[in-house]
């Protein structure tokens, strides 16, 4: 956001005291940057296989935090626009933001949530509580109501490590619907339109204290049933050596966990789903 003024100097906006919200901000000074800024006019709808959309994306919480992961693909109505796109993003030491929806749009949004994050702490001194994230992701989101009735919707998935949780750190799990809403969920949660098979998967899989294995392992099971049944989720792609996205955040903060990792686990449940196409059985 450079200056009008001659030498490339900031403006007096810069330093006018305002809310610690960047996205306030840019509300305020320059609105035509903002993602959430109707594209057409009243009336208008997005065609729905015009703008590349991605699913899907899921949240489980384990033994020492929380896992998020996502698959690769993003469709254009019948055909696939792109085999590895990444919907999974930090968006702080502690939390992360997953995304399914309209692409485009969801990465801006993710991008200008990185920075209100970023730029809350600066100006405050001390890193937002995590209630506190959920509402400013669900308050950009209802920004973008006008878009989402034209068919150009985002819905975002947040996962963190509480460290100022009262009764210990702990993970947390935020899904969003279109119009704003936060609802916070326990153990875990899917978006996007494989996210009924995935959330069955989990159902069957998840128990409480996995370990970080154990719940990576759940997850891409989860994943591996969305692709099933779902032709806008992508499984694992063994040839191109695409597999899903998967990250933990601990109260040691957000680690992706290595390609090669991922790789083996994905390979282990491939070589599963041979002898038991239908996934494991859940525990008795």
């Amino acid at each position: 956001m450079a200056s009008n003024d001659s030498g490339g100097r900031l403006g007096a906006d810069f330093f006018t005291p305002g809310s610690s919200s960047f996205s306030e901000f840019l509300a305020a000074h320059r609105p035509e940057l903002l993602p959430t800024r109707r594209p057409f006019p009243d009336g208008v709808r997005a065609a729905p296989d015009r703008f590349p959309h991605g699913t899907t994306v899921l949240a489980l919480a384990y033994r020492d935090g929380v896992m998020i992961a996502g698959d690769r693909r993003a469709t254009m109505g019948n055909m696939i626009a792109q085999r590895d796109l990444e919907k999974v993003h930090p968006a702080d030491d502690h939390t992360a933001v997953a995304f399914a929806g309209t692409v485009g749009l969801a990465l801006d949004m993710v991008k200008l949530y990185q920075v209100e994050l970023k730029h809350f702490e600066k100006i405050e001194g001390i890193p937002m509580t995590f209630g506190a994230k959920a509402t400013r992701l669900a308050g950009m989101i209802r920004q973008n109501l006008g878009q989402a009735m034209q068919g150009l919707a985002v819905v975002p998935l947040l996962a963190g490590y509480d460290i100022g949780a009262r009764d210990g750190g702990r993970g947390r799990i935020f899904g969003f619907d279109v119009a704003g809403g936060a609802y916070e969920k326990s153990d875990f949660h899917a978006e996007g339109s494989g996210s009924p098979y995935a959330r069955g998967a989990l159902k069957k899989l998840f128990h409480a204290g996995m370990t970080r294995r154990e719940a990576a392992l759940a997850a891409l099971q989860a994943l591996y049933d969305a692709a099933d049944d779902d032709s806008a989720t992508g499984g694992p792609d063994i040839n191109r050596r695409i597999f899903p996205i998967v990250s933990v955040i601990t109260g040691e903060g957000f680690e992706r966990l290595p390609e090669p990792e991922t790789e083996e686990l994905s390979r282990e449940m491939v070589e599963q789903r041979r002898s038991r196409p239908d996934g494991p059985n859940a525990a008795p």
